[in-house]
């Protein structure tokens, strides 16, 4: 219908050959505005002018009122309708509040993916509490610093022997801080610890008064989602209601029908399950199926069981189910869409041709980032558009970097420079009362670091995307790699500084230098790292092994290791990591002592040429 509009005030045919010839992009602009006016009036009109001020909780209650038995979430072979997770939400609302808690507190959830972590949520968010989401892989002081850093009063654990080992190992602390911790499940709590899911099952589940959280704004933190940065630690993004209520209009980008259901197995902790997954198909009013975790043999199946329509992805998922074994049925399912992030072009190829999905829908964001984009066109490997017109609505720009040393290029004037079509730069995008950027929770010298200045004109002000993209001469948009001390290794995140730290703590270490490194066939960068042993010590790769793993999660324990007599240095003492990038984990290069992470024997192996080009072969499961 615009498209049509225009081209008649245009004159007719004449005028549409005309215009193609100035303004070729005319199509895919014209495109990009039709999918985005939907959600976009969306947004508007339930949100951002409802009054009074409405949050995704009242979106919820909105579908509750008006399909109260429509089945909202299925697990395993239970069956939840919009009703039924609403009288649980209340009945969690109910009791914490009976309990002393009040708008403005801050409770975290340690929780999987499963009826409970929903109806948690939007119990919580019916009080306007703040929840802190903790990611579930994180142990010992990674776990305790995201609870401390949220200021929570309270700590809720879900169900999994898992879960319970690792609060139980930092819960000392967080006695000696009075937090509550309420576990769920039916098991006898540790002591110390309270139980929680009798209680719930005790409280009242009658409605909760609005007024309990009506001086909510949109500018308001509703949740923390943490995310990884160059500081080490994770950080406390600052998630507002607004943003989680854009993320879920934005879920109609989709085409996303309300009959549709939507298998997710991302963890709800992270933004993607939970502002797209969980908050999108409430705004849309889906039915959700939900996977405590991914699993590669399992997901079609899956799919099947819940006539799933709609699936999320991150790149590795899509990538693990290309390489389970061919089966007669691989396109014996329901599904018609896929939407994610971070789908490299060869599997985007594979898993379309092998399972026949439809429409892939590609996109690029970030927790806490103010630009996103959407590849509507289905081209293969971008995440979206940026020609002239949309890069006047995104306000999206690519800056010239030191591949050496990270740092912005500046002119003689001291402002940044627009790098050329083809060439990789710094993804940044101004800071403004439509596009803010809220930051991280805690100390205020992190939320800085993301903060570029006197970028193009003295005293403005851009957010630092931390990511190296680039455009071509069709305006297509590609991510090419992340920038500085973060790289991606099974859709997560890792801070080498906080690996690093990790590894000092191994006595035999004297200084480590941790980076990613890329490996044949897997998307992401594998985590590496150099050491230099202190003088008179030696490898103990079998302590090593159970060090990394007590420590850190799976994805962020370095896969390789080498041994090296020093390390270099920046002038001001920064340690260098572009030799050692580009040298990798080949023992045909490297002269170094090599590691590799055996996970079936605990330890790490020596690393010759037969295991290094079994590796790159893909013969060994990473």
């Amino acid at each position: 219908m615009i498209e049509t509009a225009l081209y008649a005030a245009l004159g007719g045919i004449s005028a549409v050959a005309a215009i193609n010839a100035v303004y070729p992009q005319i199509r895919q602009d014209l495109k990009f505005v039709r999918t985005a006016w939907g959600p976009v009036a969306r947004l508007r009109r339930n949100y951002l002018t409802a009054q009074p001020h409405v949050t995704i909780v009242d979106r919820f209650l909105y579908q509750v009122s008006v399909q109260p038995h429509k089945p909202f979430v299925l697990y395993e072979n239970e069956s939840y309708s919009y009703k039924d997770v609403d009288d649980m939400s209340n009945k969690v609302a109910n009791f914490f509040r009976e309990a002393g808690y009040k708008c403005g507190d801050t409770v975290a959830m340690l929780v999987y993916n499963g009826p409970a972590f929903v109806w948690t949520f939007l119990g919580l968010g019916k009080l306007g509490l703040k929840m802190a989401l903790l990611n579930t892989n994180l142990r010992s002081k990674s776990l305790l610093h995201c609870f401390k850093v949220a200021e929570a009063k309270a700590l809720i654990v879900g169900e999994g022997d898992a879960l319970l080992e690792a609060v139980t190992e930092i819960f000392p602390t967080l006695e000696k801080l009075h937090v509550a911790v309420w576990l769920q499940g039916d098991k006898p709590p540790p002591q110390g610890l309270l139980s929680l899911d009798d209680k719930i099952d005790l409280a009242s589940d009658q409605p909760i008064p609005l007024k309990l959280r009506e001086s909510i704004t949109r500018s308001d933190t509703f949740c923390y989602i943490y995310t990884s940065g160059t500081t080490g630690l994770p950080k406390a993004a600052k998630v507002t209601t607004e943003k989680i209520a854009a993320a879920a209009c934005t879920f109609g980008c989709s085409g996303v029908k309300k009959d549709d259901v939507v298998f997710l197995t991302l963890p709800m902790y992270h933004s993607t399950g939970l502002m797209l997954g969980l908050a999108g198909s409430i705004e849309y009013g889906n039915t959700i199926a939900l996977a405590r975790k991914f699993s590669a043999t399992r997901f079609w199946d899956a799919c099947r069981k819940y006539k799933a329509t709609v699936i999320l992805y991150i790149g590795e998922l899509l990538r693990y189910l290309c390489a389970q074994p061919k089966t007669p049925f691989d396109r014996n399912h329901s599904v018609r869409l896929a939407f994610g992030n971070g789908l490299r072009p060869d599997v985007w190829v594979k898993f379309q041709e092998r399972f026949g999905i439809g429409q892939i829908l590609e996109f690029y964001g970030a927790t806490e980032g103010n630009v996103i984009f959407f590849n509507i066109h289905n081209k293969t490997g971008a995440v979206g558009m940026l020609t002239p017109f949309i890069k006047k609505l995104l306000q999206a720009y690519f800056l010239k970097v030191d591949p050496e040393t990270s740092e912005l290029i500046r002119d003689q004037n001291g402002r940044c420079i627009h790098v050329q079509p083809g060439e990789p730069g710094l993804l940044v995008a101004p800071i403004t009362d439509k596009r803010p950027f809220k930051g991280y929770h805690g100390d205020r010298t992190l939320t800085e670091r993301k903060i570029l200045r006197s970028v193009f004109k003295e005293g403005d002000i851009f957010f630092n995307t931390g990511d190296l993209m680039m455009v071509d001469k069709e305006y297509y948009v590609y991510f090419v790699d992340r920038l500085g001390d973060t790289y991606r290794w099974k859709g997560e995140n890792v801070a080498t500084t906080e690996v690093a730290e990790v590894l000092h703590d191994m006595e035999e270490v004297e200084e480590a230098n941790v980076y990613g490194v890329t490996v044949p066939g897997h998307d992401g960068r594998a985590g590496m790292a150099a050491m230099v042993l202190h003088p008179g010590h030696g490898a103990n790769p079998r302590a090593w092994y159970a060090h990394l793993s007590a420590r850190l999660p799976t994805y962020a324990r370095p896969l390789f290791l080498r041994l090296t007599p020093d390390l270099d240095h920046t002038g001001t003492f920064k340690q260098t990591k572009v030799e050692l990038v580009r040298e990798g984990f080949d023992p045909s290069v490297v002269t170094d002592s090599l590691y590799f992470r055996d996970d079936s024997k605990q330890t790490y192996v020596p690393m010759d040429l037969e295991t290094y080009k079994a590796i790159v072969g893909g013969k060994v499961k990473l």
